[in-house]
């Protein structure tokens, strides 16, 4: 699939980093780097705007070696851009550690999944069908 881009930012496009990875990392274009303190959030630049066909978003998650290595991660993960969306993509990146972290110029920040979607009509009914799950809840597989 082919999807526009335009790249504003001073680094090289969003690729994938091996043949099977199902996202690509996007980079942080920053002035100057941006220290996150404990707790502290932050929306990131990416200079980076895209345009998805009809039926596909983008999935921005967090990079694990980012979440072990110093407990950064995003808030609203993952986020969503959709569509009709013409922005800049930007990442609200949390510093979830109890030490300063700094994102610097160029860093991978996130990776980007882009993934097909449906839209669906509501069918409003007053019983849903019974299953074997019933309404169990959080946990109630574990059961021994």
């Amino acid at each position: 699939m082919k999807i526009k881009i335009v790249n504003k930012s001073k680094h090289p496009l969003p690729n994938y980093a091996t043949a099977l990875a199902a996202g690509m990392d996007l980079r942080a274009n920053l002035e100057e780097p941006i220290e996150l303190f404990p707790l502290e959030r932050s929306l990131i630049p990416t200079g980076v705007y895209i345009q998805l066909p009809e039926g596909f978003e983008a999935q921005i998650r967090p990079r694990s070696g980012l979440a072990v290595k110093h407990g950064v991660s995003i808030v609203n993960a993952p986020g969503t851009i959709d569509a009709d969306y013409r922005g800049e993509i930007r990442v609200v990146l949390v510093n979830l550690s109890n030490e300063i972290f700094t994102v610097n110029d160029g860093e991978r920040i996130c990776q980007m999944v882009i993934a097909k979607h449906e839209r669906i009509e509501w069918n409003e009914v007053d019983v849903l069908d019974e299953t074997e799950r019933g309404e169990g809840g959080f946990g109630h597989t574990g059961k021994l």
